[in-house]
């Protein structure tokens, strides 16, 4: 018998393996290591912002820009191959990330920045849902970068890794002012009480 989409002699993956039982996990190319592992929080958190710009993308506001969030979801999931692969392996065909990665999304934040009036206070997080869930995404941005950023002091990290999360947060940030202007939700200032 054959199930939907693959044919009898196709290898499925199985969902569970076991093998992560007692706390441990594999890279690309065999190496265990704790599932505590910076590297695999590093991944890890890549792989939970991946799912808020999924969140993100499921926003009415941004059907328009749903083949952007495609993109930077498909360069997250670039970025976490990179990261789960052992350092120094040249053996595993891995995905690249490319300048043209970073350009892509200053492009996107100068096309919004013409179209916003300029900031002249912080804003508070919020005044919409779908905006919300882009203030998270950003925060959770900033965290893998950290993440990677300190993997990096230990081990090997490609920086066009660290320079991609970065833009990306300014393109998250970028993107909730743009859905507050197009959701004509509020912006609230932050007053700091002096």
């Amino acid at each position: 018998m054959c199930t939907f989409g693959r044919t009898p002699n196709q290898q499925t993956m199985k969902i569970y393996t076991k093998t992560g039982d007692h706390g441990t996990t594999s890279l690309f190319g065999g190496k265990r290591v704790s599932k505590a592992d910076l590297r695999i929080d590093s991944y890890g958190t890549v792989d939970e912002l991946n799912a808020w710009i999924g969140l993100l993308r499921d926003q009415d506001v941004n059907k328009k820009r749903e083949a952007d969030l495609v993109e930077v979801q498909d360069r997250l999931f670039t970025i976490g191959s990179i990261l789960a692969t052992e350092p120094g392996n040249t053996k595993l065909k891995v995905p690249a990330l490319t300048p043209s990665d970073v350009s892509f999304l200053e492009a996107r934040m100068d096309a919004m920045d013409e179209q916003l009036e300029p900031m002249r206070s912080f804003v508070l997080p919020g005044g919409h849902a779908a905006v919300s869930f882009g203030h998270v995404a950003r925060t959770v941005c900033r965290r893998a970068e950290r993440l990677v950023i300190a993997l990096g002091a230990t081990e090997l990290v490609n920086p066009l890794v660290i320079q991609y999360l970065n833009r990306l947060s300014d393109y998250l940030f970028m993107l909730c002012r743009m859905m507050t202007k197009e959701l004509a939700a509020p912006e609230t200032p932050w007053k700091p009480r002096m």
